[in-house]
């Protein structure tokens, strides 16, 4: 049987190799990447431990048999088991930030790590929700995850210290991972159900991104995301079900001033008619529209005598 690795040789082989068999495949994409030859091109680059921001310079390179017969075994895997590439290669990027990712925890793609990063949020002018991000002290970060957004908003706000908290340990662990490793000591790691193992401290921002994907939803899931923790992704029917529980809690766990800043995917128009009384500000990014929510300590109720 022939070695397909002696006949792919460059980064431009295998690229056409991977798109074809994409393309047959009719693959499931949304793990970082909203197009197939994006999805391929981070699988090669990040499997080369190239820079993922441009392939255009390696497209000639040719490989050694190692390096090929890696890439090849790993496209195929993509496509035979439908295994999210960041699980394959073992990372995924938020804003441009590497953090470590395997089956235990859910392939971090959150709409809030651009916003913690755009003037319209942080930014220091009269447009930004927070106007001087030196001012936040305390950070929140409910459903953490892998502890991306924790140790994002680390970055943002300078002065905060960051609690982050996950109901799964194995998430806990990987978050663990990333801490060490991009973290500077102001990330602390809490296991247990949102808020309970805080307690009753108070933070200036509360960040979050629960499970909020329906049971319709759920049960027809491409193969790709059933490689993540259900509990990361189930919301209950109408897929509010954590959201819900975080609104009513916030309150208690906001200072003066604060605010809350919840992604909810496309349940917008379910959220509003349950909470009419409330004032969401809907925050756009380059790839969403209307699928995170602000609301200030104020529209919850929070004043100066809480």
């Amino acid at each position: 049987m022939t070695d397909i690795a002696e006949d792919l040789l460059t980064v431009r082989d295998l690229l056409r190799y991977a798109m074809s068999r994409y393309g047959a495949a009719e693959i499931g994409i949304g793990h970082g990447t909203s197009e197939a030859i994006d999805d391929a091109v981070f699988l090669i680059l990040e499997s080369l431990h190239l820079p993922i921001d441009d392939i255009n310079p390696w497209l000639d390179a040719r490989l050694t048999r190692a390096e090929r017969r890696l890439i090849i075994e790993r496209i195929d895997r993509r496509i035979d088991e439908r295994i999210p590439t960041p699980y394959l290669v073992g990372k995924a990027y938020i804003q441009g930030v590497p953090f470590v990712v395997d089956p235990r925890v859910i392939v971090p793609r959150s709409f809030i790590g651009e916003l913690l990063l755009s003037e319209a949020f942080s930014g220091e002018g009269e447009g930004s929700l927070i106007r001087d991000p030196d001012d936040v002290l305390s950070v929140a970060d409910i459903c953490t995850g892998s502890g991306c957004l924790a140790i994002l908003a680390a970055m943002v706000f300078p002065n905060a210290a960051v609690d982050a908290v996950d109901l799964s340990e194995d998430a806990l662990d990987v978050a663990a991972i990333n801490v060490d490793r991009l973290g500077d000591g102001r990330v602390g790691l809490h296991h247990g159900d949102l808020f309970a193992p805080l307690e009753s401290r108070r933070y200036d921002l509360i960040i979050t991104n629960p499970p909020y994907v329906d049971d319709e939803a759920m049960a027809e899931l491409p193969d790709e995301y059933r490689h993540e923790p259900e509990m990361a992704l189930a919301g209950g029917l109408d897929g509010l079900d954590i959201v819900r529980r975080i609104i009513e809690a916030a309150p208690e766990h906001l200072n003066p001033g604060g605010g809350l800043l919840c992604e909810v995917g496309s349940d917008r128009e379910i959220l509003e008619m349950t909470y009419p009384e409330l004032p969401f500000v809907w925050l756009d990014t380059a790839e969403s529209e209307g699928e995170v929510f602000w609301l200030s300590a104020e529209d919850l109720g929070v004043t100066d005598d809480a």
